[in-house]
């Protein structure tokens, strides 16, 4: 007897981490959604390196602890912590991005390099 295709149908590719967003006001959104802690920095660390001296950024997460988190790494890091942005539904976090940012380890984000 032959094996009938899962009802499911293929596997699914894991969903993509999205890229910062350009905004109308100039500042880009990062859409954190509801990762921890650790994948949130790393998401941000990663997008910060690719944005221009200045940026300031609108992070969106439903993480509990990311206002405790957020300024503690930009303290670390040279990034500048902004504070909660206007509320729009979803809790958001505004970073200004240093060039002059210290690097983090690639597989631990609260540690410098």
């Amino acid at each position: 007897m032959m094996d009938s295709p899962s009802p499911a149908g293929p596997p699914k590719a894991p969903a993509m981490i999205p890229s910062a967003q350009p905004r109308p006001d100039g500042s880009y959104l990062i859409d954190g959604g509801d990762l921890g802690c650790a994948r949130l920095l790393i998401l941000l660390r990663d997008e910060a390196a690719r944005l221009p001296d200045g940026a300031v950024v609108h992070l969106q997460t439903t993480d509990p602890v990311a206002p405790i988190d957020l300024p503690a790494w930009c303290r670390m890091t040279g990034h500048t912590y902004l504070g909660p942005m206007p509320d729009e539904g979803v809790p958001r976090y505004g970073v200004r991005i240093s060039a002059a940012a210290a690097p983090t380890r690639p597989d631990a984000p609260w540690h410098r390099a």
